[in-house]
């Protein structure tokens, strides 16, 4: 079993957890590319992209009138990200639609990265294309525009025999390097030791490439499930929970 400190604990976890949630509100602004940063919140006025939030709270003095007054809750799929698990959205009209854990490692490489994957960033549209349809299984929504690569973060994408067959995003912001939408494509529908494997070998490669580019600074994101365990093995540490509001008032 997973278990997730407390803030009492010595040295305390909130810094870390401020952290977190202010570079992941970062990376959601970005792809957005809409939305305003306003005391305890960071919320959008327009419907966002599908799978993520119109609005994410930066801290857990957040009060519930905060997070809904800069969203527009009249269209369907609006959703907030509690970043402390701190909110009660309910009488607002929402309901939890999903948990996660937060997760933190020291700053620096998991290990040796297993042979037969080149990993490197992407650089151009045509990349960053190629690499949505491996992650997102071909459906070409178009979320992750070119605007995105001139920002202090990276699309990491492993590659065998030209074909891209993991990745992940790494974000650099608020002291910290945020990693999230980590994917690996063999080894889906597999025996689950082979896709641990996969997902292990994957976290392998992504931790060396973020110490390579950002040596010094720790890393943090959030899974939950099978992906916080390999997450736990790649030697991140559970630091406190949040929750996924979706409106269906």
């Amino acid at each position: 079993m997973i278990t997730t400190p407390g803030n009492s604990e010595p040295g305390g976890t909130e810094p870390l957890l401020l952290a977190a949630a202010r570079n992941n509100a970062e990376w959601v602004a970005a792809v957005c590319r809409d939305g305003a940063f306003s005391g305890s919140v960071w919320s959008s006025a327009r419907r966002t992209p599908a799978l993520y939030p119109d609005a994410v709270s930066l801290t857990p003095r957040a009060s519930a009138a905060e997070v809904v007054a800069g969203m527009d809750t009249g269209s369907p799929g609006c959703s907030v990200k509690d970043s402390f698990a701190s909110l009660d959205l309910a009488p607002a009209g929402f309901e939890v639609l999903f948990e996660a854990c937060w997760i933190h490692r020291a700053p620096g490489p998991a290990g040796p990265v297993a042979p037969g994957t080149e990993w490197s960033g992407v650089r151009t549209a045509a990349e960053l294309e190629a690499w949505e349809a491996a992650w997102d299984g071909g459906a070409g929504t178009g979320l992750f525009h070119a605007d995105l690569l001139a920002r202090d973060l990276v699309f990491l994408a492993g590659r065998s025999g030209g074909r891209i067959v993991a990745g992940a995003v790494a974000s650099a912001g608020g002291g910290v390097v945020g990693v999230s939408n980590l994917f690996t494509v063999d080894g889906e529908g597999c025996d689950p030791a082979v896709r641990a494997a996969a997902v292990d070998a994957a976290w392998a490669a992504v931790l060396g490439a973020v110490a390579a580019r950002w040596p010094g600074l720790p890393v943090v994101g959030y899974e939950q499930g099978e992906d916080l365990e390999a997450a736990v093995r790649a030697g991140f540490t559970p630091i406190g929970p949040l929750r996924v509001w979706l409106h269906t008032g």
